[in-house]
């Protein structure tokens, strides 16, 4: 994936996501197309961890953000998430997972109080939840699915992603990507 370019002037709709190893968007990918018969399914080049969603910000202040990712992301080794089921809300369907050593949800706390400092986001008051959206719907679907059996996930790295609303769905672009653990 490349990296977006943008001005700095600009508005941009951005997220701080834990990007998926290529061994699980395959396995991912096909438990989708054999589980998942109703809404939108969400494209493999989609699928990621959602760290921190900021919502638009100004394309000046994307240094910060990277900065604060790296930050977050240096002291981030050895992430282990393991799916433990199929959720929906009003609107998704998601893969949640479990992070029993609690390192993602430590990464997660670090990147949202470095984001709160810089005025740029608004922590929830939900606690974080590391989940994969896998499906959109309009109507709620009441799937039941068997999750897919997904070994532990180690994800690599993180990114800050630019979400460009599009008619046919979201697409996403990668404006910076920083290893976990400085390496």
């Amino acid at each position: 994936m490349s990296l977006a370019r943008v001005a700095g002037s600009d508005r941009l709709r951005l997220f701080c996501a834990l990007q998926l190893p290529d061994s699980t968007v395959g396995p991912v990918r096909r438990w989708q197309e054999r589980e998942l018969h109703s809404g939108r399914i969400v494209p493999p080049e989609n699928l990621h961890f959602t760290l921190a969603f900021l919502g638009f910000q100004a394309a000046a202040d994307v240094g910060a953000i990277g900065a604060a990712l790296r930050d977050a992301a240096g002291e981030a080794g050895g992430l282990r998430l393991v799916c433990r089921g199929y959720r929906e809300t009003r609107s998704v369907g998601m893969l949640v997972f479990d992070d029993e050593s609690g390192r993602a949800g430590a990464l997660a706390g670090r990147l949202h109080g470095a984001l709160e400092e810089l005025g740029l986001y608004r922590r929830e008051a939900r606690a974080w939840l590391p989940h994969l959206t896998v499906l959109r719907f309009r109507e709620r679907p009441r799937l039941e699915p068997r999750p897919p059996e997904l070994g532990e996930i180690v994800p690599s790295d993180a990114a800050v992603f630019i979400s460009r609303l599009r008619p046919g769905g979201a697409q996403y672009e990668i404006l910076e990507s920083v290893p976990l653990g400085g390496r």
